[in-house]
């Protein structure tokens, strides 16, 4: 199983955000920059990022977007379901009507016991901890690049 660019990106421009904390709006077209992802990617990724109340969004001159909560309150589960949807590894763990099969069927156990340790690991991972490990590996870095 593999994460897509959206999750890849997304985080990435979050993790942007949450270095700069404190600064205020930042543009959409420098996190694409600093990020190298095309502006009208992340743009795509902006949507759901806000209607989840993780970023907002300023418009004007002054405008921009920032995080909408404080790092160690977003947590990478929530950025993923947000960006990729539930990270069951079958349809029929998150719905076990969607096989026949599911009330016999004892590999379902095992999809259900990855997505419970796939989310164990995202809910225990925060914005926080993101920034602490980036900060951690380049200490004297101005730049924004992750």
């Amino acid at each position: 199983m593999k994460l897509s660019t959206r999750t890849r990106y997304g985080t990435r421009a979050l993790l942007e955000l949450a270095l700069r904390g404190g600064e205020g709006p930042v543009f959409l077209k420098d996190i694409a920059k600093n990020q190298e992802i095309s502006l009208s990617y992340l743009e795509h990724l902006v949507t759901p990022l806000i209607s989840g109340g993780i970023i907002r969004s300023t418009k004007g001159p002054k405008g921009g977007i920032t995080l909408a909560r404080k790092p160690e309150d977003i947590n990478m589960k929530e950025i993923t379901e947000l960006l990729e949807g539930s990270l069951a590894p079958v349809e029929c763990v998150d719905h076990s009507d969607a096989c026949g099969r599911s009330k016999l069927c004892v590999t379902r156990e095992i999809w259900g016991k990855l997505k419970q340790a796939m989310d164990g690991v995202l809910e225990a991972t925060t914005l926080k901890d993101l920034v602490e490990k980036q900060k951690e590996k380049y200490p004297d870095s101005e730049m924004y690049y992750i």
